[in-house]
């Protein structure tokens, strides 16, 4: 009989303690934004962290509160951006889509090498060691350490140990960007059909002592093709893709050291 009575007094505790708690979770609930609910609904859920914040539902949040603009998420593109601007009632212009590009076409064939190094497949402990077994300080170290960070299998290393990144592929999060120590990756509209393929700011008899296919800044792109879209700072022509680029082609095939290279 005392064992039947002490199972339905712990019983009706444990009835008590479930309804207390229920009702204490109903009372003491905070309320989600609904505007917030629907935005990490829509987002992609990549947690890149190209954005700047600490993954998608960060991203969201910030938005919602008013602390950063629509548009900040590469993997959701256009798109994305077209249903943030839905959810908090304002219109959003669309954006050209950025990817990643190694600017340089120089491997161990057309690169002087000053060194063999032998230290772990690292580009930023190579880095540290003279800036690199390259004779160009600037260019790819070719290591791979950006193909280890990028979360989307878009970089990979081609048939002539250069380091390649897929447009297709590419979210546009910015991480090899930030990994790479020699800063030779940058970010390109998707829609670039021709790049300068080199990152070298030195005079031009210098890069040409180090490298075959390095830019000299003889500034023939920029001076013969006005309409490339070429203008040569600090020894290296860059290319303005919201310029007329009509010349560029032209400009490309003049160029002696033949550092540009085609897309697509």
């Amino acid at each position: 009989m005392g064992i039947i009575s002490a199972i339905l007094v712990i019983s009706i505790l444990g009835l008590l303690l479930g309804l207390g708690l229920a009702i204490a979770d109903k009372k003491l609930a905070v309320e989600k934004d609904e505007k917030l609910v629907k935005m990490e609904a829509i987002m992609p859920g990549a947690n890149c962290g190209g954005c700047g914040y600490a993954g998608c539902s960060g991203y969201a949040a910030a938005v919602c509160a008013g602390e950063a603009e629509i548009g900040l998420c590469s993997p959701g593109g256009n798109a994305l951006a077209a249903k943030m601007g839905e959810i908090m009632g304002v219109s959003v212009e669309s954006k050209e889509r950025m990817v990643a590009f190694v600017h340089c076409n120089g491997n161990s064939e057309v690169t002087k090498q000053d060194f063999e190094y032998r230290g772990i497949k690292d580009c930023a402990a190579a880095f540290i060691v003279q800036g690199g077994p390259n004779g160009c300080k600037e260019g790819c170290i070719h290591l791979g350490s950006c193909m280890s960070v990028c979360p989307a299998d878009a970089i990979y290393r081609d048939d002539k140990n250069m380091i390649k990144v897929d447009p297709e592929k590419c979210i546009g999060c910015k991480k090899c960007t930030t990994v790479c120590p020699t800063g030779v990756i940058k970010m390109i509209p998707a829609s670039a059909k021709m790049v300068v393929a080199c990152n070298n700011h030195e005079m031009g008899a210098k890069v040409k002592k180090n490298c075959q296919v390095g830019c000299i800044g003889c500034k023939i792109c920029q001076n013969k093709f006005p309409a490339s879209g070429c203008t040569v700072e600090n020894f290296l022509s860059k290319i303005d893709y919201s310029k007329d680029t009509s010349e560029l082609e032209a400009a490309s095939e003049a160029c002696p050291q033949k550092c540009f290279v085609k897309r697509g």
